[in-house]
């Protein structure tokens, strides 16, 4: 059901600029999937199982929706608190934990590898999302936003400064690419992997969107700078399109921000998806992956668009 009118073109997909239209579909609704969760996060696409992964953080488990059937059930509980979640190139879940305060990969059998859990020598804080380079490298956000309490993890003192940190895919090394950011949080690459975008979310007095510029070693972070100024926004997890552009959730509770906002690859707002309830995080799946599955506080949503998500984000 849309959480708007039943008309076509559904007016909660608001054209902010002409360079959004192209990437709306006049007859394509916001859907309301699934509800009934404590903080929705972390939606991650399994096209060769047609189903879709997201984190219910404070229920401490992974939830799972099938396209087929539209069957909800538990994927994984406890899931140590997970939060982020993506795939790498072999199509194993990637998961980051506020219980455990690791990255953990799911194997094909089920177990669990911890691919990170400190940093020299002192435990992280609570990794939050997570994103896979195509040379197998694993990227996350480190802030201690599961540690403040009880409620999305176990309340403890942070060991470390708020980083953004690389994974070796060979040696397995962990690496700070950037250290001390005001609350990082999303993150994702540019279709050519030539940049790096961060949010900043406790970054005073606004909030903001970084870009960094990849070295060629592929490693290597340069020229940090403001990409977006969220202003009274909250922007929170994103994902990419083959175009460039930023789908990013973002809500504050008033002023109608509430939903998906999406940047032109230049950093201009160019369109919006209103939804009832501050979005945490989105990502492209189906067949094409051309459908945008959107984890907001207590419901999972979903919209067809006129554009593709890049491949592994």
């Amino acid at each position: 059901m849309s959480p708007s009118d039943n008309r076509y073109p559904d007016p909660a997909v608001e054209i902010l600029d002409p360079a959004f239209e192209p990437y709306r579909l006049f007859n394509a609704a916001v859907e309301r999937l699934a509800t009934g969760f404590r903080w929705a996060e972390g939606p991650v696409w399994f096209g060769d199982g047609r189903f879709l992964l997201w984190s219910d953080i404070p229920n401490n488990r992974i939830m799972k929706w099938e396209e087929e059937t539209g069957a909800v059930s538990v994927f994984r509980a406890p899931s140590g608190f997970a939060n982020g979640n993506t795939r790498d190139r072999q199509g194993r879940l990637v998961t980051c934990e506020h219980g455990g305060r690791r990255v953990v990969r799911t194997e094909y059998d089920g177990s669990l590898t911890v691919l990170a859990d400190r940093f020299e020598g002192r435990r992280l804080n609570s990794p939050n999302d997570v994103v896979v380079r195509s040379d197998g490298s694993v990227w996350f956000t480190d802030p201690p936003f599961g540690i403040l309490s009880h409620y999305e993890g176990h309340r403890a003192e942070p060991e470390l400064g708020m980083h953004v940190y690389r994974i070796d895919p060979v040696s397995g090394e962990v690496r700070a690419v950037v250290r001390d950011l005001r609350g990082p949080n999303g993150l994702a690459f540019s279709p050519d992997e030539k940049r790096l975008y961060v949010v900043e979310s406790r970054a005073r007095p606004n909030r903001l969107i970084l870009a960094f510029d990849v070295g060629e070693d592929g490693c290597s972070l340069s020229g940090q700078r403001t990409f977006i100024d969220a202003g009274p926004g909250t922007p929170d997890g994103f994902r990419v399109d083959v175009d460039g552009n930023l789908w990013c959730g973002w809500g504050m509770g008033s002023d109608g921000l509430d939903g998906v906002h999406v940047f032109s690859p230049q950093g201009r707002l160019i369109g919006r998806i209103r939804l009832p309830e501050r979005c945490a995080n989105v990502c492209f799946g189906g067949p094409a992956r051309n459908r945008l599955f959107m984890a907001a506080s207590r419901s999972l949503y979903a919209l067809y668009v006129n554009t593709q998500g890049v491949a592994g984000g």
